[in-house]
C-alpha cells in the first residue's frame, strides 16, 4: 500500500498537470481557431473544468492510491504499450485542434442537439472512467503485471458486467469531445482513438491472461470485453 504523503505528492503533481492541460487547451482551441468567439469551446473549458475536479474530489474520497498509480507511465510497462500510448493521447490531443480549424474555415456548426449528445455522452463517459477507478486500484496508464503493488484480479464495480471498461468509456470520451465542439472533422481523430484501443484492449487480454493469476478464470465468468453480449 502506497504511503498518504507519497498520495498527497501525486495529488499535488495530478492538480499541476490539471492546471498545464488547461493552459495547453486554451491554445490549441483559440490560437488555431483565430479567435476568442467561439461559445462551444468555452463551455467545452467549463464541462472540463466541473468534470475533472468533481472526479478527483470522489476518487480522492474513495481510491487516493490511483492518483499515484496514474501519475506517471510505471516502470516494467510492456514495451509494445507505449505504441499505443502514443497513439491513443495523440488521437486525444488532434481533437482539439482539427475542431478549432474546422471552426475556423466555417465548419464546426453541426446542430446543437448533437452538441447535447456530446454533452450526454461526455458525463457517461467521465462518470464511468471514475467509477472503473474508484474499484480498482491498479488502474494504471501502462499495460504491466504490478507485482510490486500485489495486483490482483478486479471484478467489482463495471468489471462485474465487463473486462475493460475503461476502454469504453474512453472511446466515448473521445467521440463527445468531438460532438461538444460541434465538429464532425474531429471525429476522425476520435475515431483513431477508438481504433488503437481494440488492439491494445486485445495485446492486454493477451498479457493478462499469461501473466496475472486467476484471470482466465475471471474471462470465464465475465465473457465480455467492451459490450455485453456483443464483444
Amino acid at each position: 500500500m502506497t504511503d498518504l504523503p507519497s498520495q498527497s505528492a501525486a495529488m499535488r503533481q495530478s492538480l499541476i498537470a490539471f492546471v498545464i492541460t488547461l493552459i495547453v487547451m486554451g491554445v490549441v482551441l483559440f490560437v488555431p481557431s483565430g479567435t476568442f468567439d467561439w461559445s462551444r469551446a468555452w463551455w467545452f473549458c467549463v464541462a472540463f473544468v466541473v468534470a475533472t475536479l468533481i472526479a478527483t474530489a470522489l476518487l480522492w474520497r474513495v481510491n487516493p492510491e490511483i492518483f499515484v498509480a496514474r501519475s506517471r507511465v510505471q516502470p516494467g510497462t510492456k514495451p509494445l504499450d507505449y505504441l499505443f500510448i502514443v497513439l491513443i493521447m495523440g488521437g486525444f490531443f488532434l481533437i482539439l485542434p482539427v475542431a478549432a480549424l474546422d471552426f475556423r474555415f466555417g465548419g464546426a456548426n453541426a446542430p446543437d442537439w448533437v452538441v447535447w449528445l456530446g454533452y450526454l455522452l461526455f458525463a457517461i463517459s467521465y462518470a464511468g472512467e471514475a467509477w472503473a477507478q474508484a474499484v480498482n486500484r491498479h488502474f494504471e496508464p501502462g499495460v504491466r503485471i504490478q507485482k510490486d503493488r500485489g495486483q490482483t484480479v478486479i471484478d467489482t464495480g463495471p468489471y462485474a458486467y465487463v473486462r475493460h471498461p475503461g476502454y469504453i468509456f474512453g472511446s466515448l470520451l473521445a467521440v463527445s469531445m468531438a460532438l461538444m465542439l460541434g465538429s464532425w472533422l474531429a471525429l476522425l481523430p476520435a475515431m483513431l482513438v477508438s481504433a488503437v484501443v481494440v488492439p491494445r484492449t486485445l495485446f492486454e487480454e493477451k498479457t493478462l491472461r499469461a501473466e496475472l493469476p486467476g484471470y482466465t478464470e475471471y474471462t470465464q465468468r465475465v465473457r465480455s470485453r467492451w459490450v455485453p453480449g456483443v464483444w
